[in-house]
This record gives structure tokens, C-alpha cells and sequence, in this order.
């Protein structure tokens, strides 16, 4: 099972690490995967020949230091072949993810995409008493207008905006964004541009079809791992059929959960009118039956308000969906004594203390008769429960795509929201000496790249209610991902 995830997160982080870095560095991205796999292949291979038993020292110190080496090898290596920063810093900042950063001759947009007299024209768009317009560049997938900003980012957002579409009509979608040194500028994206990134307006959204036979095909794949939850064996559901209907708890509270997560992000994107698709399941026949779900975003975010509510959503959303599950699923599981290691995924002899925020729930549930030394085997529907808690944690990482980068980013701006990421992804892998568990997650984050998609107004901050609950979605992450601390177990008997 150990090689058979590996080979999948192997495929899956090749894609990734080819569609996200692979236009930005000259370096091969096969070497580039190899680097970031070295340390999670050894690991792999270890606990495969070492199996329940201890590694040895010296595998732990060789383990340790490939943590320590493998990414500063890849930040060499990516740095080594990294392309000009003009070349790729207006389509990281100003220009929706995917947009080729190397354009050929016959696919690219002129690089002046406006004459030298409807350069007059935008010059008209900036009043100097909103934005002092001090220099126009021209690039290939945007017209980057530098000056300085004179009055609040809304209001000069919307003044120009309107400027332009008077003078240029849909010929370009307008963004206020932020350089490397903190200063508000103008991108002027072509509509050409912005529409290899998100798609034509007039195409269908979801494909009806494909989203229920993934939603089928999911429940299928879900069910039968459900069995295995529930303990039923291939013979006693050769002999009843009927028994397949136990892995059913288990697949709808799991499959509710996740569309749960995902219709609060679809749900808020239509609030703003931002296109987006239904939710996409991801079936898988083993493991967990499904990697989740997810929608497409087929238009730019407008602000940081948005960004932030649409992000907010699908977290929270799905943990609303989740308490019930697995307040319900911990009341029909059963309390067993917990062995002398209890792996932080066995849900047989499940140890409440690996998560701060499921010990206290699971407190709550069975009270007194919950105590030191005690486990849970866990009933299938608060597995799902469980694997909810995980959902959300992963999705409120503040790194990247991510949720919680998303979430960051509204916050503190996107140069803030990298240096939180690189953190976060240090912090991790921290974690992960102490929760062995925890290391496949930290890998998994060294894929995400740090810079996420900008809104088209980036530069406007978030209210003090939005800043509060954002700062609540980081305190609802660390209360899952963190143990149960040492003095509240003993002021609990837990």
C-alpha cells in the first residue's frame, strides 16, 4: 500500500511541480521532482524494510538531513535556470495562472497592444489627483501603468476602471496590484490574454454529465472502502449481498462533507458573481475511495473581500458539516485500550490526543468513560468525521491555492501570504519529526507553489471582521493539527 500511494503522489507531484515551475525555470522538472521525492522515497523505503519496528539512528540522521538538503537543492536548482524576472513577473502578479510567460510569435499579442495616439487616451485614464501616472510599460501580456496612488485603492480602482472601459470599451480587464517593493501599479490585461486562463465567457460552465458519473462512480468507490471500515469480508458479502449497505454511512457522510466544502465555495462565488463549476468528484478504489472534490473558477476574483469570503467558505462550510457526523459516529464508536504506539491513522485503536480540537470533542461525547490510556475504535461514520477534521485542516494551510493561502493573502497582501507559506511549510516539516504522519502533508506543500492568483483589485485591505475570522480559521487549524498538550490531558483524565 506504502508504494502504491507513493507511486500516485509520485504522477501527481510530477504534474504539479510541471505545470507551476516548469514555465519559470530552464531546470528539468524531472530533476526537480527527483529532488523534492528523494526524502518521501526514503522514508518509504525504510518503513517498508523496518516495517513496526524502530528505525535506526543512523537512518533518522541520513532522514533528518535529506529534510534539510532536498529543498535548498531545489531552491538552488530552480534559481539556477530561473528565467528573467520580466519575463515572468507580470504573469505571476498581474496575470491569472496558466497564461504562457513565453509567448511565441504566432500565439502572442503584439507587445504594444495600443498605438502611440490611444497612448494619449490612457494617459487621460489616470487623474493625478487619484493616480499620478508616471511611467507605461508595455509587455507581453499586460500594459503596466506606474505611479503614485493619491487616494483610497477602491475608489481609484473603480475611477479607472471606468476611465478605460470609456475610452477602450472590453478591450482590457483592469487589476490594481502590488510589486516586489510594496507599490500599487496597474495591469491593463487584454481580454485575449485572460480568456487562455479562464475560458471563453460563452462556453458551459459544467459538464452535467461528467459530474454525475464522477459522483456515481465516487459513491461506488467510497462504499466498497467503506466495507473495509465496517469490517466486512469478502465472504460475508459474497453470501449476502445485502451487506454492501453497510459501507453506505460511511461514503454519504464522507461524500456530504466534501460537497458541503466545495457548494460553500460555489455558493459564495455566485454571491459575487464569480463563474464557477459545480463540484467534480475524485474517485479512487482503494485508500480513502476518493482524493475529494473540487470546482473550477472561471473568472478572476474582484477583490480581496471576495477572495477571502469564497476561501473562508469552503472550510467552514464543511466543518459545519462535519460536527454532526462526528459527534454522532464518536457516540456508536467503542473504547479500547491504546498499545504502546498507536500509529496517528490506526481507526481501530484511534489515540483522541493526536488532535487538540478531536480530543476535546471526543471528551465531550463520552465524558468520564473516556480516560488515560483509552482509545476509539472509531465507527465508520466517524471516520468520515475524522477525514472531515483532515479536510479541513489541509485546506486552511496557509500556503498557496490552498484555503488558507487564499485566506493570507486577503489578510496580509501576497508578498506577506509567501513569506507566511515558506514558514508554514518549515513549520510542517518541524511537526513531522514529532508525528511521523505529518510528513507526506509537509512534502505535499513543497509542491504548491506560493504565489496564488491575485484579484483584480489586490491592493485594498480586508475589514476587522473578515481580519477576525481569519485570524479564528488559522487558531481552527492549529486546533486540529496540534496534539493534545500535556497538562490539559491530565486536567481532563484523557
Amino acid at each position: 500500500m506504502e508504494f502504491l500511494f507513493l507511486l500516485i503522489l509520485s504522477i501527481f507531484t510530477y504534474l504539479l511541480v510541471q505545470r507551476t515551475v516548469g514555465r519559470v525555470t530552464k531546470t528539468p522538472v524531472w530533476l526537480l521532482w527527483l529532488v523534492l521525492m528523494l526524502p518521501l522515497i526514503f522514508w518509504t523505503v525504510m518503513a517498508s524494510v523496518y516495517q513496526t519496528n524502530q528505525l535506526p539512528p543512523r537512518a533518522l540522521g541520513v532522514m533528518l538531513w535529506s529534510l534539510i538538503i532536498c529543498p535548498i537543492l531545489y531552491w538552488f536548482l530552480f534559481q539556477l535556470g530561473r528565467r528573467s524576472l520580466s519575463d515572468t513577473q507580470v504573469a505571476s502578479q498581474a496575470i491569472a495562472s496558466g497564461t504562457d510567460v513565453n509567448p511565441t510569435p504566432e500565439t502572442s499579442p503584439p507587445v504594444r497592444p495600443i498605438s502611440a495616439g490611444e497612448e494619449t487616451q490612457l494617459r487621460n485614464c489616470f487623474p493625478w489627483s487619484v493616480f499620478y501616472l508616471q511611467d507605461i510599460e508595455y509587455r507581453p501580456q499586460a500594459i503596466i501603468c506606474r505611479g503614485q496612488l493619491r487616494g483610497q485603492p477602491d475608489a481609484a480602482y473603480q475611477r479607472i476602471q471606468e476611465n478605460v472601459r470609456e475610452q477602450f470599451g472590453d478591450r482590457f480587464v483592469v487589476m490594481l496590484q502590488e510589486d516586489l517593493n510594496g507599490k500599487p501599479f496597474f495591469a491593463l490585461v487584454p481580454n485575449t490574454i485572460l480568456a487562455k486562463s479562464y475560458g471563453d465567457s460563452s462556453q458551459k460552465l459544467t459538464n452535467i454529465p461528467l459530474a454525475l458519473g464522477l459522483l456515481g462512480i465516487t459513491l461506488i468507490t467510497t462504499a466498497f472502502v467503506g466495507l473495509r471500515f465496517a469490517n466486512v469480508s469478502a465472504e460475508q458479502l459474497q453470501r449476502n449481498p445485502d451487506n454492501w449497505l453497510l459501507g453506505l454511512p460511511y461514503a454519504i457522510s464522507l461524500m456530504v462533507i466534501l460537497g458541503c466544502h466545495e457548494m460553500g465555495h460555489y455558493l459564495t462565488a455566485k454571491r459575487y458573481r464569480i463563474r464557477s463549476t459545480l463540484p467534480y468528484f475524485i474517485p479512487i478504489p482503494f485508500f480513502l475511495g476518493t482524493f475529494g472534490a473540487f470546482i473550477q473558477m472561471r473568472s478572476p476574483f474582484p477583490n480581496r473581500k471576495a477572495l477571502f469570503d469564497v476561501s473562508f467558505a469552503g472550510p467552514i462550510v464543511g466543518l459545519i458539516a462535519t460536527l454532526p457526523f462526528l459527534i454522532w459516529g464518536l457516540s456508536n464508536s467503542q473504547i479500547v485500550t491504546l498499545g504502546d504506539r498507536s500509529p496517528i491513522f490506526d481507526f481501530n485503536a484511534f489515540n483522541p490526543r493526536n488532535s487538540l480540537l478531536f480530543a476535546l470533542i471526543a471528551k465531550s461525547v463520552w465524558g468520564n468513560q473516556l480516560v488515560a490510556g483509552n482509545g476509539l475504535n472509531l465507527h465508520p461514520v466517524a471516520i468520515a468525521g475524522l477525514l472531515g477534521l483532515i479536510i479541513t485542516a489541509l485546506n486552511l494551510m496557509p500556503v498557496g491555492q490552498l484555503d488558507g493561502g487564499h485566506i493570507i493573502h486577503a489578510m496580509f497582501g501576497q508578498r506577506n501570504a509567501i513569506i507566511i507559506g515558506q514558514i508554514t511549510r518549515f513549520l510542517l516539516l518541524l511537526l513531522s519529526l514529532v508525528q511521523r504522519e505529518y510528513f507526506i502533508w509537509a512534502i505535499i506543500l513543497l509542491f504548491f507553489p506560493l504565489l496564488d492568483e491575485p484579484a483584480l483589485n489586490d491592493v485594498t485591505e480586508l475589514d476587522n471582521r473578515r481580519d477576525t475570522l481569519g485570524l479564528l480559521a488559522m487558531a481552527l487549524l492549529i486546533a486540529i493539527v496540534l496534539p493534545l498538550p500535556t497538562p490539559l490531558a491530565r486536567l481532563l483524565n484523557i
